[in-house]
């Protein structure tokens, strides 16, 4: 098995969508960010069914990054409690799971 995953969360707009990819790859966190298009998400919170729209983002990363990387998208969310789920890559393109743990291994100093 790949030490790569996938990491989902869901941000409010395309500015803090933008802001979190970057900073992400900027620590070396994530190799890549995928911002995708808008989705309409349907979900209770506080007893309350809610409807929204939201811009959904795939972080590629590695498994050892994963506390940090979880850490950073708690600092830099604006939602009281972000989703954020890592789905393990079970297989892929050997070179491109290689180029994932290049971009995301953390750097001393």
């Amino acid at each position: 098995m790949s030490e790569t995953i996938i990491v989902l969360t869901n941000l409010p707009d395309a500015p803090s969508a933008q802001a979190l990819a970057t900073a992400l790859v900027t620590q070396r966190l994530a190799a890549c960010v995928n911002i995708l298009a808008p989705c309409h998400s349907v979900y209770r919170w506080e007893g309350e069914i809610e409807t929204t729209q939201e811009i959904p983002l795939l972080i590629k990363s590695s498994r050892g990054r994963y506390p940090a990387l979880q850490a950073a998208i708690r600092a830099n969310h604006p939602y009281e409690l972000p989703e954020i789920v890592a789905v393990p890559v079970e297989l892929g393109l050997a070179g491109y799971l290689d180029w994932v743990a290049a971009e995301s291994r953390d750097i001393p100093g």
